[in-house]
């Protein structure tokens, strides 16, 4: 076994699980998210030496397991009908379904927000990237990952926040 594949096994043990419950967060769709997160971190493994290099390899795997799960959404709104919205739905899943990755309530809260703000959210609180690497994995400005917490962390306190704290400060 060579040090490519070592490092890349390091990798994925190391990240997996933030990498799925940041695809959970953002998504609210627990099997589709395993799905893409397997599919992410294949295409990681399948260019390893590029994406080894990346400067947020976690957000790179998020990124792409994102962008398969848009595809393929895109592929099934014309066959499946009705509404596609998983949110809505995510936040009353059972609790033993991903139980410790993402607690329901801010999952819940998560869901509220709008789907740019939960990827900040997911990418700068989850994953722990600085403000140029989630605007970077985002391809928007930094400027615009700095607004978008902004109203996010704002709309999360007052979903997430005791009412009788709120008015004592």
């Amino acid at each position: 076994m060579g040090p490519r594949r070592v490092d890349f096994a390091e990798f994925y043990a190391a990240s997996r699980d933030d990498c799925l419950r940041a695809v959970v967060a953002i998504t609210g769709d627990w099997a589709t998210a395993e799905d893409v997160v397997a599919e992410a971190f294949a295409r990681a493994w399948a260019s390893w030496r590029r994406v080894g290099r990346h400067p947020a390899p976690r957000a790179w795997v998020v990124r792409t397991a994102l962008n398969l799960g848009t595809s393929s959404w895109r592929r099934r709104r014309h066959e499946v009908p009705g509404n596609l919205d998983t949110l809505a739905t995510a936040a009353g899943a059972p609790a033993d379904v991903g139980a410790g990755l993402v607690d329901p309530q801010i999952m819940a809260a998560l869901a509220a927000l709008p789907e740019r703000q939960r990827q900040v959210i997911v990418l700068r609180v989850l994953l722990d990237l600085d403000t140029a690497a989630t605007a970077r994995a985002l391809g928007i400005a930094p400027g615009t990952v700095t607004a978008h917490l902004a109203r996010a962390a704002s709309a999360l306190r007052s979903q997430l926040a005791p009412r009788s704290s709120q008015g004592s400060q």
